[in-house]
């Protein structure tokens, strides 16, 4: 039902989860452990899925909150749940008993934690968030928490691999535009114009241009394995109408 990481999983003041497909009350297209407000699921299936979710992080179900994500580098404060959710796509707080959830298809979930000083964050990085800055964002926003940028560690979450990310000229006109001497992401593409892009990679990369003491991955393909983790990408190739949301996320333990 989840994946823990030996970085995280070693604080005892944390809790943290990357959660598979795996252990929830969904059916079809979005068997089984469906977290996406977003989807076209049964709300009531959803809501059960996040509340076993929540009871395995430790938090009361309301308290396991989450975003409305615009792929931007948009970064909010929590500092209790939220009536509405806030147009962004990354959160920290210092508040115990909160779970930071972020909803992932493909995209890389980012749990980041500052054990010593007790503030954790989340963030959700696309290739468009990585790009224009959502992970160094998240990292000041813990900083004006207090956290100490060389206490922080970052693991990376089920995230789509180079192999099964085709990428088009457009893309890579930008890529190379606005990310200078990052140029060794993007791999020889099957097709003219097009490369393959390692977004792992690149999201490695920026984490350590931000100078954070830890940076790991589970090194884990949404893509390549349809048991474990939906996939945006896998279930456009199939022709389906829709997929489920995987939620990763980190709590300070009260």
């Amino acid at each position: 039902m989840m994946i823990e990481a030996p970085e995280l999983s070693g604080h005892a003041g944390l809790r943290h989860a990357f959660f598979t497909r795996a252990g929830g009350v969904s059916e079809g297209l979005y068997a089984s452990l469906n977290g996406g407000l977003g989807s076209n699921d049964a709300p009531e299936r959803v809501a059960e899925n996040r509340a076993r979710m929540a009871g395995q992080l430790g938090v009361a179900p309301e308290r396991l909150v989450s975003l409305y994500q615009v792929h931007s580098a948009e970064v909010v404060t929590v500092e209790a749940p939220f009536a509405e959710r806030p147009r962004a796509d990354a959160m920290v707080t210092r508040v115990p008993g909160l779970a930071l959830g972020i909803a992932t298809a493909d995209c890389g979930p980012i749990l980041f934690a500052d054990p010593v000083n007790g503030v954790v964050g989340a963030a959700h990085a696309g290739w468009k968030g990585a790009l224009t800055g959502v992970i160094g964002a998240t990292v000041s926003a813990m900083e004006g928490l207090g956290a100490e940028r060389a206490r922080i560690v970052a693991v990376l979450g089920p995230t789509i691999a180079q192999p099964a990310y085709e990428v088009g000229p457009d893309f890579v006109a930008r890529f190379r535009a606005e990310a200078p001497g990052m140029e060794r992401f993007l791999g020889a593409g099957a097709r003219e114009g097009h490369a393959q892009f390692d977004l792992p990679g690149f999201i490695l990369a920026r984490l350590e241009e931000a100078g954070i003491g830890e940076a790991a991955a589970l090194h884990l393909c949404t893509y390549a394995d349809p048991e474990r983790f939906y996939s945006f990408r896998r279930t456009t190739h199939r022709g389906e109408p829709d997929y489920g949301r995987l939620i990763s996320a980190i709590a300070l333990v009260p």
